[in-house]
Formats: structure tokens, sequence, C-alpha cells
């Protein structure tokens, strides 16, 4: 026991001393919150940092170094921010209100700019969101930018869209409005203009650190035989050659150059970027591509322990210096990785892209087996993290059911995923669908799938039924627990943008079809619920304002409920503990009637409510759902 004291004691004095000294030296200033937080954090940073560069005799220097720049971000932080921390320390689980709504956007196509952005802020208050998600908005070259996820300054705004002085004030004017700011950290790589990157390409052996530079092709050829090719289209591999004849790694496109976080000044100088925007008053970080944050030789270099050490060590950097900032995952692969990155301690937030691909799968088949085997198997995550759900994002859909899973229900993975494609790229007869093929491979019949909402939902053809679809669709993430995201338009029934491929540079990207800019006439009929779009509104504000009136729907936790009846997906929203209520929500993803009779509903008493209608029900009678209906009942169990 005495011999583990010291060993931790050797790291902590080190930081100690080194913080000593800067504060004598006048750079620093000893602060009580801080300190208190470095008794509580520094442990576990300590730990999460030997991890991973304990091998080198440097890392409690390192580490030293760390603590005194989260102390020296933690001292630039304003009054304002820090006393959100103290709020959202003392209410951890804010996140988690049956009141919270989410919007996403692009800032030029949907406000042109972040002044735009500000004065939607009635209207988004008017619709009610709680939480607002801009899509990449710093510096990144053109053409080269791959729609933002290229920076090449994560401290200079798009000078296109505004400043980082108006992002900073816009982030202000949302939290005084109830509105939470979320933006994208791209963090798995650079542009290849960066600063760093140009500075390694010049041959700055520093900067060359920061990345994976090799002289040949014998360490590049030795990790492709495990890594697999992301964009073979863009370039083979994951290396591209330098003008000097080096390889770098570029996983996604050869203009984005991947970090090399085996170097401790990789990690401290990404969290100088990170605490940087939490202290310009950003609450969430989308966490981008975080399956591919760490390399190591002999495996796919994907979903490694060490990514989720990074994860944590970040998180625990934080927790120092900006401690109300939260971490969203994206992590578009196998379900069992997804539920890995969340964690309390980790990513507090995640993305649920299986939900989302299963609502489109029930949507084309009217057979709800494998989202409600998802929300029973996959739904529950633990204390102090939520879903973001979603029916759809500024991405691609791809169908990311775990084939296993499929198997149980008798589907054949592969033949179910070429189905969904036809289907949704009218391919299949009678299709409803608009969408448009994403990377599309007609000798496999493997691709993804772009659209909005609506087209994908018949908009164009049936706008009645197409309602009904957007609505049922939204029902589930609004009803799920965790929070629901809308891309913004999709709330007004905006279809897709036929003219995509005539801007500049977007012919070859397919997803530029459900990024539309703003729908202005949509948005002046919204309240007009005679017409699509206003029927949209109306119906999405309806389970906004019942969600966050009924305290059964806060949190995350759901409980499976049986209807015997393929087409009707049901489950149980509980409530906190010693609420004698029930939220049982039932949906109808078929194009006729669907009864369930009495007995499905004998654990409850017969008196039930639809809190969406405010419609009084008989369980004992059984209920019988028309095509396409979603019920919420207040029921009570017996």
């Amino acid at each position: 026991m005495q011999e583990s004291v010291s060993v931790e004691d050797g790291p902590r004095q080190r930081v100690l001393a080194v913080l000593a000294s800067e504060q004598a030296a006048g750079s620093l200033t000893a602060d009580p919150a801080f300190g208190g937080r470095l008794d509580r954090y520094l442990p576990l940073l300590t730990g999460l940092f030997r991890s991973l560069y304990g091998s080198r005799p440097d890392w409690q220097d390192q580490l030293a170094a760390l603590v005194v720049q989260a102390a020296r971000s933690w001292q630039e932080r304003s009054p304002e921010l820090k006393a959100l921390d103290t709020e959202r320390e003392a209410h951890p689980q804010w996140f988690q209100s049956n009141g919270m709504l989410g919007g996403v956007c692009y800032v030029d196509r949907y406000a042109e700019s972040l002044e735009g952005v500000r004065a939607s802020i009635p209207y988004f208050k008017e619709l009610g969101l709680t939480y607002l998600h801009l899509m990449p908005l710093f510096l990144a070259p053109e053409p080269h930018s791959d729609g933002g996820y290229a920076v090449s300054s994560y401290r200079e705004v798009n000078p296109a869209l505004g400043t980082m002085e108006q992002l900073r004030s816009l982030a202000a004017e949302l939290r005084d409005n109830g509105i939470s700011l979320v933006v994208d950290f791209i963090f798995n790589h650079t542009s290849d203009e960066h600063e760093w990157a140009r500075k390694a390409a010049a041959g700055d052996p520093e900067y060359s650190g920061y990345y994976w530079i090799f002289p040949d092709r014998t360490m590049p050829d030795a990790f492709e035989e495990n890594v697999r090719e992301i964009f073979p289209e863009n370039h083979p591999g994951s290396f591209i050659q330098m003008e000097d004849s080096r390889w770098v790694w570029a996983t996604f496109h050869t203009y984005q150059w991947d970090l090399n976080y085996s170097n401790p000044e990789v990690f401290r100088a990404m969290a100088g970027e990170m605490l940087f925007l939490a202290n310009q008053g950003v609450d969430i970080l989308r966490m981008d591509a975080v399956a591919f944050i760490w390399k190591q030789l002999g495996t796919p270099c994907e979903n490694l322990p060490e990514a989720h050490t990074l994860l944590r060590a970040f998180n625990a950097v934080c927790r120092l210096a900006a401690p109300s900032l939260l971490f969203k995952s994206e992590a578009i692969v196998h379900p069992d990785e997804v539920a890995l990155y969340i964690d309390p301690a980790e990513c507090q937030l995640s993305y649920n892209p299986l939900q989302m691909a299963l609502i489109w799968e029930s949507l084309a088949t009217r057979d709800v087996s494998l989202l409600a085997q998802a929300l029973e198997r996959r739904h529950n995550i633990p204390e102090g993290t939520a879903w973001v759900n979603y029916v759809r994002s500024h991405d691609d859909i791809g169908w990311t059911f775990a084939d296993e899973d499929a198997a149980e229900l008798g589907i054949n993975g592969f033949d179910h995923r070429r189905f969904l494609n036809s289907f949704y790229v009218s391919r299949f007869p009678g299709s409803f669908a608009r969408g448009i093929p994403f990377q599309d491979n007609p000798r496999t019949g493997d691709c993804r799938i772009s659209g909005t909402t609506a087209s994908l939902c018949g908009m164009e053809d049936n706008p009645a039924e197409a309602v009904e679809r957007i609505l049922l669709a939204h029902s589930v993430p609004f009803s799920t627990g965790g929070i629901p995201l809308l891309y913004l338009g999709d709330e007004v029934g905006q279809v897709n943008d036929y003219g995509w491929a005539e801007e500049p540079g977007h012919g070859e990207d397919s997803r530029w079809v459900h990024r539309p800019h703003y729908p202005a006439e949509q948005y002046r009929l919204r309240n007009d619920p005679s017409t699509p779009s206003g029927a949209v509104f109306a119906g999405l504000r309806r389970m906004t304002e019942v969600r966050a009136g009924t305290p059964e729907l806060a949190g995350t936790h759901l409980v499976d409920f049986e209807t015997h009846n393929r087409s009707v997906l049901a489950y149980q929203r509980p409530g906190g503990p010693g609420n004698g209520t029930r939220v049982l929500v039932l949906a109808n993803f078929s194009d006729s009637p669907q009864a369930l009779p009495a007995e499905t509903f004998g654990g409850f008493a017969p008196a039930a409510v639809d809190l969406l209608s405010e419609a009084e029900l008989q369980l004992d009678a059984g209920i019988t759902l028309l095509p396409r209906q979603y019920l919420w009942l207040r029921v009570t169990p017996v």
C-alpha cells in the first residue's frame, strides 16, 4: 500500500512544484476552486496519462505542463462561464431533462452567417430548442474543406460566416435564452494547410512528430496490412505521399492528415484547442471520428482501447478547467462499439445511429422487429449519459444494424441492406421514397442513402401520407429517452434540393441534396396546419410540449413491451422512483389498421389517456391504431 502511494506521489509533487513555480513567477494565481478540482481529478488524470505516455522519460514533465495549461485556461475563463460550471456541477443531469430539444444546421445554408443565427433565436425559442449544433464553422481551406471537416485553425471562424468574437457573443446570447451551443471538434486530423501541417511539410522535426510521417513505404505497408481503406475512390490505402517524398497518414481525404496521439505534445496541443473553445462559451463538443484516433501496428487502428483512454484523459482535463463541458461521440460503427464510448467519464452524450437506421428500416418494411429488438437490447446506457436521437442528420444513412441481430430474426443482413438501398433510391416497386444514392456501387448493390426526411417519406408524391410518416418517425426519438435532434428545415417538411449538383464543389457528393438552403416559404406556412409544412410543424410542436410536461419521459431508461404484432412498436417509459404511472408508447408502422386485443394490456389498470390528443381510452376494450398512428398513453401498472 505504501509503495502505491509513493508511485502516485512523485507525479503529484512534480505537478504541484511546477504550479507553485508558475504562481511565484506571477503567471498564475492560486485559485481555491481549481485547487479543489485538482485534488479530486489529478489522480485520475495521472493514471490515464501514465497509461498513454508512461514509457517516455519525460511523461511527468508533460503532465505538469498539461496541468499548468489547464490552470491558465481556468484563470482566463469568464465569471459567467464559471457560474455555469458551478450550476451544472450541482445539477449534473441537466441534459437528461424531458425539456431538452436539439437542432442542427449549417450556418451558411440556414442563416447565411453567425449574425443570421443570432437573428433566428426568437424562432428557436418558438420551436422549443435548448441545444443548437452549428455544423463545422472553423477555418477550412476551399476547395479542400470536406464541408468544414478539414480544419486549418481551431481558433478562427470561417470569415464567410463571421468572427470568433461573434461566435463568443452568439454563445452568450444563446445561453441567456436557455440554449446550449454545440460545435464539432475535429480531433483525429487537421487540414494539410493547418500551421502544424505546413511546418511538418517544411521538414520541421517537432511538427513532423505531430503527424504519422515516414520516410519510405516500410511502415505504411506494415500498417496497411491490417487497416481498411475508408475512401478508396479518393486514394488507396491510408497513406499519401508528400511533396518531399515522405508518406503521411490520411485516413479520410488526402488533405486530412491524422494526428499522432502517441506524442504527448499533440495531446497537450489539442487539449489547448479544446479548452479555448470551451472558454468561448461552447457547451458540448461533438467528438468527430472517435474510432480512429489511436494507431497501433498490427491492429485495424479502429476502436482500440487507447482511444477510450484518450477520451477519458481529455475529459479529466476538462473537469479541471471547464467542468460544464460535455462530449458527444460520433462513432458510426458496430452497435457494440458505439456503446463503448458512452460513459460519464468519456462521452456523456452519443449519437444513436442504430435507432435512426432502424426507424427507416421499419418504415420501408412495415415491420418493427429489428427496431424493437434494438430498443430492448441496446437502448439502456449508463447513468449520467444520454442518447442524441435523430431521424436524420447532415450525413448519409447507412444500415448500421448488426448482422448477428438480424440473423436472430431470420434476416440476411447483406440481402436486407440491398433491399433497403433499392427501396430508398426508388429502385423497388411501390417505394414511396425519393432518396439519392451516395457512394453507389451498382455491381454489388451497395450504397448509402441521401435525402431529406420529407423526400424519403414521399412528400413529393403523397403529402398527406408523407406527413404521417414524418411524424411517426419523429415520435420515436421524441419518446425513447435522451435528446431528440431535428435537422432544421425538417420541422417544416423541407424536400430535397434537386439542384444540389450545380453548386461548385458539390457535384461529386450527393449528400448536398439533403443540405438545402433555408426554406423560407415552408417557414412562412408553419402556422397553417392545412398545409404539409404546417401539419409537420404542429405535430412536432405538440410532441415537444407534451414531452416537456411529462416527467416519465425524462432520462433515458426504457422498458420493452411486447405487442405480438410485428407492425406495432411498443415500449414503456417508467419515470423516476416512486412514480406510480408510466408512459406506454404505441406506434403503428403499417399502412393498415392494427388491432391490439385487451389481453395485451393486462398488466395495466383499464383507464388510460393519450397524452398527445388528451383522449381517454379503455384498455380492457383493446386498442386499434390507424395506419401510421402513434399514441403516448399514460397508464397505471397493477
